[in-house]
């Protein structure tokens, strides 16, 4: 019995260890240029493109595959 709970404890331990040793050295800076809402608005119009468009023309499409007998 308590040698199961000493390797859960032992688990424990080493999941414990490995998060304190990763470290990151992230630091920002001020943006050089500011972004304007217009470019906002653009490059969140093109990244939902993106991402719905494909998306959008499989969904259309579903009727269709499900019609074609595979091969």
């Amino acid at each position: 019995m308590f040698s199961g709970l000493q390797r859960h404890v032992r688990a424990v331990v080493r999941v414990k260890l490995a998060k304190q040793d990763h470290r990151s050295n992230i630091y920002c800076k001020p943006p050089k240029e500011k972004i304007g809402p217009g470019q906002t608005v653009f490059t969140m119009s093109i990244f939902a493109l993106g991402l719905l468009v494909p998306a959008g023309w499989i969904m259309y499409h579903i009727p269709v595959y499900r019609q074609t007998p595979p091969s």
